[in-house]
């Protein structure tokens, strides 16, 4: 089935100003369209990071896993103190969306005729993607939500783990906070083994703290201006 992408992703687009947001669109588009929609590489979107071309400010980026609705009803309010790939011309455009080609069209279509997310997919693709662009992007002190209702916080097979951290540059990242996020009773702490295995894989010079914070402190927090500590 097809109907429209473009035109969502031009609105999203101009809502961020400062774009050629055409220019975007083709950059993005070039990836996936005539393409086997499950053979749409990482690289593909390389033209759309490149167009995109974020820089981040010190101290801002606020990465995820497993805790997506959480990390953004928090950044939502505090967009002036963190960021999330979502929250940036990176994802925003796309948050939400489903999409690919067919060999031999130059439609985008969307949900209906598109595969799961597997490898290589273009959606999968894109976000692997950006995330990748996102995390080359941080500096100074950066932070991460992870969900502490789960027996493995940091899964080694999560975007996070697999290309996030690893694309930290210890010459740039100063630090890297985890959020352990509960909700009244906690399955895993800071001590969780899956932490353990974070700690042994961030790169040496990166400093490591653990924070655990419940879902209703950061809920309370989210509502007080400023950029105050809220773990």
């Amino acid at each position: 089935m097809f109907w429209p992408l473009k035109p969502t992703f031009i609105d999203r687009c101009k809502e961020l100003n400062g774009y050629d947001c055409e220019k975007l669109w083709g950059a993005f588009e070039q990836a996936y369209v005539g393409r086997d929609p499950r053979k749409v590489p990482t690289a593909a979107y390389t033209p759309f990071t490149d167009a995109v071309n974020f820089n981040a400010e010190p101290n801002k980026l606020m990465f995820w896993s497993r805790t997506k609705d959480v990390v953004h009803a928090f950044t939502e309010k505090k967009k002036d103190c963190f960021l999330t790939v979502e929250d940036t011309a990176l994802g925003y455009m796309l948050d939400g969306l489903t999409w690919c080609g067919k060999e031999g069209s130059t439609k985008t279509f969307r949900k209906i005729g598109c595969p799961g997310w597997e490898e290589n997919n273009a959606v999968g693709s894109f976000w692997k993607r950006v995330s990748a662009a996102f995390a080359d992007a941080a500096c100074g002190d950066v932070t991460v939500m992870l969900n502490g209702d789960i027996d493995t916080p940091f899964n080694p097979t999560s975007v996070f783990a697999s290309i996030e951290m690893k694309g930290f540059d210890s010459s740039r990242v100063k630090s890297l906070t985890v959020v352990l996020v509960t909700r009244k009773s906690a399955v895993t702490t800071c001590t969780n083994a899956s932490l353990k295995d974070l700690q042994r894989e961030l790169k040496p010079g990166i400093t490591y703290n653990c924070k655990d914070v419940t879902e209703a402190k950061l809920q309370e927090c989210s509502s007080n201006p400023g950029c105050g500590a809220c773990w």
